[in-house]
């Protein structure tokens, strides 16, 4: 009985969203929101110049 509730408790408190998996998430979501718009940007004027080149 005892080391059930030690394996419940361990599963408990891993399940947990921690203060560190916050930050983690936010390291690697801040890179991405900032490179997204000049990504964006170099899509659409290589889009552009496609659609340009195909015209003419």
């Amino acid at each position: 009985m005892v080391k059930l509730r030690r394996k419940e408790k361990r599963r408990i408190n891993n399940e947990r969203y921690s203060i560190g998996d916050f930050f983690l998430d936010l390291l690697l979501w801040v890179p991405e929101l900032l490179l997204l718009p000049i990504r964006l940007l170099f899509l659409g004027i290589r889009l552009i110049v496609r659609w340009i080149v195909d015209f003419f």
